[in-house]
């Protein structure tokens, strides 16, 4: 069984748990499983990017992305948990869902709240969507 895991984080107290259950999780098994930690920013409306050059945009869209994995990047280094980062921009949850299918992924692991406003009474509206959209296991931390 492929043991490729994703991670979605916005650097939110709820997706920094996720992380810290995927670190408890993976200490368990005897095969370390691979963790994609990703975030993803939703791109800039036309009504800005036609104002700032393509550059900046993606400079923007990159230190943000950053910012919001650097908690997670310490806690998973500090794990030896093995991984890498990605920061993607585009509509949230089908991202999301289509990063683990290309990446293979066994498992998407995320927060229950935290993806912009909350539109759900127990999750957020991205990891509604998240749900809907995949065909993956998805595991939700609080």
């Amino acid at each position: 069984m492929n043991t490729a895991w994703l991670i979605a984080v916005d650097g939110s107290t709820p997706s920094l748990n996720a992380v810290d259950y995927a670190i408890v999780e993976a200490a368990s098994r005897a095969a370390k499983p691979l963790v994609f930690l990703i975030n993803v920013q939703a791109a800039l409306s036309g009504d800005i990017t036609r104002f700032v050059d393509a550059k900046t945009v993606e400079e923007f869209h990159r230190e943000a992305g950053e910012a919001a994995l650097a908690g997670a990047k310490e806690k998973l280094a500090s794990a030896g948990l093995p991984h890498s980062t990605h920061v993607l921009v585009g509509e949230v949850a089908p991202t999301i869902v289509e990063f683990a299918k290309d990446k293979i992924c066994s498992l998407i692991i995320m927060g229950t709240h935290g993806f912009g406003s909350v539109d759900g009474l127990v999750m957020g509206s991205i990891t509604t969507k998240v749900i809907h959209l995949t065909q993956l296991p998805v595991l939700l931390i609080k």
